[in-house]
């Protein structure tokens, strides 16, 4: 396999042990059977997550379902590898620690609904084709479709570090554009778990001008968009070229841009990894971002 392909780009040692040994000690917290893969790991946060706000409003049904419950219990939402969830926005939560919306599988889950689990499995395999599967199995296993958009409306996407593996999404009918946010979005778990498997701390006071965001960013969040949008820029290459159709203008239009926000990174990146003290790291993002700058 090349050094470059994208599948070498998200391929690091370390970060496996590190959610396998999480979810051992997410199980051991719960009382429970959890497995060792990294859907088991997404799926403990949930678990987590779901017994302590069970517990804190005195439900003792739903703290018990969330302390016995393991990935078996749920095949009822799983497509493959991942689980997929469309969610009602009255169902969304938020904490006292964040105003970004969540969803945490819970008893009362349904299934998503056929065309949603059909649209995923499509934007997995074209994701799978250029290389990224293993990115998605391993930090998107937890699919979480929002609101149904036009090409032409804006779509939010998120993840949070208490759900690693989880992916919020807004989505439209195209497979490639789904593809291309759940990969931006692997990426940003993909660093978070990177950098607490290597045990990487950075400046807080540190930061750089972020293109995407048209203000100053931590290093953090400054390197974290680099590697997200540098990983969708190398998927829609990829994607643009068996595309047809109204996704061919969209993909286009996202490259045009993301060639002049890495254009405007491209003096401070290296003064940006010199803080990442891992690396393994420092060359997994330099390297997808030299792949953007170079020729497509």
């Amino acid at each position: 396999m090349s050094a470059l392909s994208p599948e070498a780009l998200v391929t690091v040692g370390g970060i496996a042990d590190h959610q396998r040994l999480r979810t051992s000690r997410i199980a051991s917290v719960l009382g429970n059977r959890l497995g060792s893969s990294a859907l088991d790991y997404a799926v403990a946060h949930h678990l987590l997550e779901g017994a302590e706000h069970a517990a804190r409003t005195r439900h003792a049904d739903r703290l018990a379902w969330y302390r016995r419950t393991t990935v078996r219990d749920l095949t009822h939402l799983s497509a493959g590898p991942h689980l997929v969830l469309s969610p009602c926005p009255a169902d969304l939560l938020r904490s006292e620690i964040s105003e970004t919306a969540y969803y945490l599988v819970g008893p009362d889950t349904n299934p998503a609904p056929p065309e949603a689990l059909g649209l995923v499995g499509a934007a997995i395999a074209s994701a799978t084709e250029h290389g990224f599967g293993t990115l998605l199995t391993q930090h998107a296993p937890v699919v979480c479709l929002l609101n149904h958009r036009r090409l032409d409306e804006t779509l939010h996407s998120w993840a949070l570090t208490r759900l690693p593996g989880t992916v919020f999404t807004d989505y439209t009918g195209h497979p490639e554009v789904l593809a291309r946010d759940l990969i931006h979005e692997a990426a940003h778990n993909w660093l978070n778990d990177a950098l607490v498997a290597y045990d990487v701390s950075l400046p807080a006071e540190v930061t750089f001008f972020s293109p995407w965001r048209d203000t100053q960013r931590s290093v953090f969040g400054f390197l974290h968009a680099c590697w997200a949008f540098s990983l969708t820029v190398l998927y829609a290459r990829e994607a643009r070229r068996r595309a047809r159709g109204a996704v061919v203008p969209f993909l286009d239009a996202h490259l045009r841009k993301q060639a002049v926000q890495f254009a405007a990174t491209a003096k401070c990146l290296d003064q940006a990894l010199s803080y990442v003290s891992a690396n393994e790291i420092r060359e997994h993002i330099g390297r997808a971002v030299g792949k953007v700058l170079g020729p497509a």
